[in-house]
This record gives C-alpha cells, sequence and structure tokens, in this order.
C-alpha cells in the first residue's frame, strides 16, 4: 500500500510538472541581468526579442547590477524554478565570483540549470599609444626594463585574471589599478595615468580604430571581426590565456527538463539567424550555442581552469 503511494504521488507530481511544461510559457518571462542598462543587455535584447516571437509571450530583461552580479545570480537562483525567470550570467557571476571570494553566495555547478551560452565576447590586450610595444613579447621586455613603473587598470574580473595570468608569465612587476567598471578606467587609460588593460571588443576596438589605444592581442581563440588585424595571443607567440569572456542563460536549479531543452533550442535557432548574428558581431560578441549538458561541462572546466589560474597568478579570495 505504502509503495502504492508513494507511486501514485510521483505520477501526479510528474503529472502537473508535464502539464505545466506544456502550456509553458502562459505568462510574460523575465531575464534578470546583472549589468547595468547599455552595456552587455545590449546583447541579451538582441535575443530577447526574436525570442518573445518564438514563445508568444513578452521576454523582458531586468536589469540588477551591483557586486560583481552576485546580487543578481543570487535573485535568480532563490527564484521558483518555472521557466520564468531566468539569469543572464558570463565569467564573473560564475566563476569570478565563486573563486575570488570566501563565502560565495551560491554555488555555479548546484543552484543553476544550464540552458545555453549565448556569446563569447570579442577581448583585447590594449595599451596606450606611448608604450613602445606592439607585441605581448616586446610588452613583457617594456614593462621588464621599467620595473615597478607601469599601471594596468581592470574592470572586471575577466580582466583582472588575463593581467594576473600575462603577469604570473613574464614575471612582471606592475602596479594594478582596479575599477568599478571598463568604461570607468577608459579615461584614465586614454590620457596614461594607466597603461595597460585587458579589455572588452565594445569598449576598446573603437578607441583602437581611431587611433586612441593599441591593440596587442585578442583572447578569443579566433580573430576578431571587430579588429581582424589584430592577432590572437598564439599567432603572437604567446600562450593562450585561458580566460574566455562568455555570457550564457541560467535558469534556477530543478527547473523542468523540457522547459530548459525548449528553450535552449529556441535560443540556438536564433543565433543561427543571419541578422541576429550581424546584430551580436557589431557588439562585439561572437555567437555561441550548444546543448543544456554541453553548457554544463563547458562551466565545469571553465571552473577548473579559472581555479588553476587563479592559483598560479597568485590570487586568493577575500
Amino acid at each position: 500500500m505504502k509503495t502504492l503511494i508513494v507511486a501514485s504521488a510521483l505520477a501526479a507530481a510528474l503529472g502537473v510538472s508535464s502539464t505545466a511544461a506544456a502550456q509553458y510559457p502562459a505568462k510574460p518571462i523575465r531575464i534578470i541581468m546583472p549589468f547595468p542598462a547599455g552595456t552587455a543587455d545590449t546583447v541579451a535584447r538582441i535575443v530577447a526579442q526574436p525570442l518573445s516571437q518564438l514563445l508568444g509571450q513578452p521576454v523582458l530583461v531586468d536589469n540588477r547590477p551591483g557586486a560583481d552580479g552576485a546580487i543578481a545570480a543570487e535573485l535568480a537562483a532563490k527564484s521558483a524554478p518555472d521557466g520564468y525567470t531566468l539569469l543572464w550570467a558570463g565569467n564573473t557571476q560564475m566563476l569570478g565570483v565563486p573563486i575570488l571570494r570566501k563565502n560565495p553566495p551560491y554555488d555555479p555547478l548546484v543552484d543553476f540549470a544550464p540552458i545555453t551560452p549565448v556569446v563569447k565576447f570579442a577581448f583585447f590586450l590594449v595599451v596606450h599609444p606611448s608604450v613602445p610595444a606592439k607585441t605581448p613579447s616586446e610588452l613583457i621586455d617594456y614593462v621588464r626594463a621599467n620595473s615597478g613603473k607601469l599601471n594596468y587598470a581592470s574592470g572586471n574580473v575577466p580582466g583582472v585574471l588575463a593581467a594576473a595570468q600575462l603577469i604570473s608569465f613574464g614575471k612582471l612587476d606592475m602596479v594594478h589599478v582596479p575599477y568599478k567598471g571598463e568604461v570607468l578606467a577608459i579615461p584614465d587609460l586614454l590620457n596614461a595615468r594607466v597603461h595597460m588593460m585587458f579589455g572588452s571588443g565594445g569598449v576598446t576596438a573603437p578607441l583602437v580604430k581611431e587611433g586612441k589605444l593599441r591593440a596587442l592581442a585578442t583572447l578569443l581563440p579566433a580573430r576578431s571581426s571587430l579588429l581582424p588585424e589584430v592577432p590572437t595571443m598564439i599567432e603572437a607567440g604567446m600562450p593562450q590565456l585561458s580566460v574566455v569572456n562568455w555570457g550564457g542563460l541560467f535558469g534556477p536549479a530543478k527547473m523542468p527538463k523540457d522547459i530548459v531543452e525548449r528553450l535552449s533550442r529556441e535560443v540556438n535557432a536564433i543565433l543561427r539567424r543571419p541578422e541576429v548574428r550581424g546584430q551580436l558581431e557589431r557588439q562585439g560578441a561572437e555567437p555561441g550555442g550548444s546543448t543544456p549538458a554541453e553548457f554544463a561541462a563547458f562551466l565545469r572546466q571553465q571552473l577548473a581552469d579559472w581555479g588553476k589560474a587563479a592559483r598560479e597568478a597568485g590570487l586568493k579570495p577575500e
């Protein structure tokens, strides 16, 4: 009798879940965005609009910046796992916060359901034109010749880690000047108060094209369409740094599998549209896409790579 009751309860629960998934979506969907309006949310909105059309419900971007994105991520993790609250997250939220904080407020592998990676962002090593280096190796030589005299800026966790890896590799002595965002670092970089930065393409590429900054390499595995003349780190004769600047969609843990898979299919179909790919590329973003299982495996590998890189660079949780 007890076995029958348990089985009946399980069947009823599965029936409710299946019915809810079959009716999904029946109301607007919210994507919590850990950045302020006018930044990375532009890329999310490029995907949200056609996703609204495919799902037949509004897909709204809800900006909740602050605390390196931990506020947004924690809010999403604690939301009902019904597919109506999603999270846009990337390196900082899913890798930087868990690795560089002593008491992170969530576990990226436990508290979220990976849906699909949406984009990889172009990321460049840039210097002020007063720095005579034309390649990363020349930069290393120049920094060594001016040990302790040069500053480097960072405006996000990927920038911190990429610079730490380069400094560790080259055994360099530079002064770190952190900023609360890449845009805030640009005035000092343009005025040579800081001399080097790893920055996203959307922020740095226009300034490189204007001759105000010089790009030495991209961290993408292939050249970026934003600055096709700029080589990859490997093409420039350097080891490939482990930092891949990406953004993707997640749901709270225990979100129904069929909802996760449907959202992944729909977003992947959108990413194959030529007009969408063009819009993303103009934002310095390389369209991504994968299955939820592949995205979960990618996240696990990124956590391992970032953890190793942070340890080798001497970065400790704070």
